[in-house]
């Protein structure tokens, strides 16, 4: 069986809930702490042992390719300024996959953003990994999912349970139970009301597609938001071959929300080993002074 060699980012999206930051620069260059988001996506595909990474822009992006490029000016200066620690940072960025770009030239929705993929794809199996949702994981979550592949053969996307009333939010599945932690998805809908969501489990910002997922793109017309959507291609995938749902339960941030990408600064922050302790400290200093309970 084809291993999955190859990740396709989606990063061509506005970034409007993000205005006025995004307007002169992509979301995904949007610092958690000091790296930029998309960073952490691109490194967890890499600890899952993916370094062929398709990253989809569009205009305003190159920020992005810029990011991920050497940067020999700095470089130079970090290196003469014996600023090591620095230097193997910036370095590190550039060498650690084998990055590709292109342009979704139309804003048609997630669905089409992952059908311009097909060229550089190919034949072969792939994951998309979204950049609105980061997770911190050590690569558990992705490298699980390509385990279920190389097992069974079949799309798996993951999920995750959400609160009822947060449904209308996610696409939602229908789950039949087949070992801890998988289930095979029965049907799947696009943001439902929550009193017409077959269940909780909300798919969140990770595939594994088999190749096949392409002719399901090409077949699907425009859904929920007048968008091309990844969940319609999904749903006719699911007539001709199974689709596993993996569940898992922690490590992810949906730092397109504002709230999320606040908490994820936070935490992270904590758990860094440079900022935690004296964070920490602040965090308890500020409590007491705004009297939070």
């Amino acid at each position: 069986m084809t291993k999955v060699r190859k990740a396709v980012i989606p990063a061509a999206g506005l970034g409007t809930r993000f205005l006025p930051a995004t307007k002169s620069q992509p979301k995904e260059m949007l610092p958690v702490i000091d790296k930029p988001t998309i960073q952490y996506v691109v490194e967890e595909a890499v600890g899952a042992g993916i370094t062929d990474i398709l990253v989809i822009t569009g205009r305003g992006k190159r920020a992005i390719e810029d990011h991920f490029d050497r940067n020999f000016e700095l470089e130079f200066y970090l290196e003469e300024g014996k600023k090591n620690e620095e230097l193997e940072q910036v370095q590190a960025i550039s060498e650690m996959a084998d990055i590709h770009y292109i342009r979704q030239r139309d804003p048609l929705g997630l669905g089409h953003a992952v059908s311009v993929a097909r060229q550089h794809v190919g034949s072969e199996p792939f994951a998309v990994l979204l950049g609105d949702d980061i997770m911190v994981d050590d690569s558990r979550l992705l490298r699980s999912m390509l385990d279920c592949y190389e097992r069974y053969g079949r799309s798996v996307v993951a999920v995750l349970e959400v609160a009822r009333e947060d449904i209308k939010n996610y696409g939602c599945i229908s789950p039949e139970a087949v070992e801890e932690d998988l289930v095979r998805i029965r049907s799947i809908v696009e943001k439902p009301k929550p009193e017409d969501a077959p269940s909780n489990l909300a798919v969140i910002g990770r595939y594994v597609f088999t190749p096949e997922i392409f002719d399901a793109l090409d077949r699907i017309t425009p859904g929920a938001g007048g968008e091309l959507q990844l969940t319609d291609a999904i749903s006719l995938l699911l007539e001709s071959q199974t689709v596993f749902g993996y569940t898992f339960e922690s490590g992810r941030y949906d730092i397109g929300k504002k709230i999320d990408f606040l908490r994820a600064t936070v935490e992270l922050a904590l758990d860094r080993p440079d900022l935690g302790e004296e964070f920490r400290a602040f965090l308890a200093d500020l409590v007491q002074r705004r009297k939070i309970v």
